[in-house]
């Protein structure tokens, strides 16, 4: 049977350790679901796992790509769909694990590029757009016009998010409009720890302060001495946009740590509100490691 387990929500709740584990007890491996975690050199800020931390367990979509290159969902969406189908093709089962709603939703679900016609010309200046003024930019525009796709689309996205621009200067209409959605390309069963709001945002505080510890600065440093531009998309990662501004303006090392926090903190409210529309999402009381693995197996297994 062709059926994905996911291990999903918030960043610091202890997926990587759930998902090894789980992935141990129903011959898995592994597929990454983070935005960051594809980049190489970036350890310390994405909270990488180490070797002995995968335990064994193969992980593919880590370390996939240059920290000086872009690389998109589509990108994602066509490396990790190719990881699941090897994995499945070996009669084992992939574990989705991360944090990157975009990402889980690219393999989980195929989706539709509208019914409109297209033009290249339109889509030939807004990839200009994205090129000399940014994503941001680019999906700045969609929102003006078309917020329900923009709340669904990432930033990084940009195939799509210049699709939905093109059918809205096209026929006038949002593609949030339409009634193209997506389809589901596997079953699966997800899950993730519903941690009290006041202990996860513990959680991000004990973690930020341990990637200080760990040398967080001085990755960046290392990083930024071998070309990579601060401008890079790779060094928009929450951690590594922060140590950029305090290299540049010196300020406290406490305070860069604050800001840190703080925007982890938002970053885990959007996950929060993103993970709570996915379709029969399971919640896991935290609790013992093994009995947590014992009953997402259980659900795996019988769902």
């Amino acid at each position: 049977m062709k059926k994905l387990l996911v291990i999903c929500g918030p960043t610091a709740s202890g997926k990587t350790a759930l998902a090894v584990k789980c992935a141990e007890a129903l011959n898995g491996e592994i597929v990454s679901a983070d935005a960051f975690l594809v980049y190489r050199g970036l350890n310390i800020g994405t909270a990488k796992p180490t070797e002995e931390e995968r335990g064994g367990i193969a992980h593919h979509l880590i370390d996939v790509a240059d920290p000086r290159e872009d690389f998109s969902v589509s990108d994602y969406e066509r490396l990790a769909l190719a990881a699941v189908e090897d994995i499945l093709s070996r009669g084992k089962t992939p574990v989705l694990c991360g944090g990157t709603g975009f990402y889980l939703n690219a393999v989980l679900y195929a989706h539709a590029f509208g019914n409109a016609p297209a033009s290249k010309e339109i889509r030939a200046r807004l990839a200009k757009i994205a090129e000399e003024e940014g994503r941001e930019a680019l999906h700045a525009r969609l929102a003006d016009v078309d917020p329900a796709s923009a709340a669904v689309l990432h930033p990084n996205d940009v195939k799509r998010v210049i699709r939905a621009l093109e059918i809205f200067e096209l026929t006038g209409k949002r593609k949030s409009d339409q009634r193209d959605g997506s389809a589901p390309r596997y079953p699966f069963a997800a899950f993730s720890y519903d941690y009290p709001r006041a202990e996860l945002y513990e959680r991000i505080r004990r973690r930020t302060q341990e990637m200080i510890c760990r040398g967080l600065v001085d990755e960046v440093k290392g990083l930024l001495a071998r070309g990579v531009p601060p401008t890079a998309q790779s060094m928009q990662a929450i951690g590594y946009k922060e140590v950029v501004d305090f290299l540049k303006n010196s300020y406290n090392l406490g305070t860069m740590s604050d800001i840190i926090e703080k925007n982890t903190r938002n970053y885990a409210k959007r996950q929060l509100t993103f993970f709570k529309r996915m379709a029969d999402l399971h919640l896991l009381a935290p609790r013992d490691l093994h009995d947590v693995v014992r009953e997402v197996t259980q659900i795996y297994e019988c769902e």
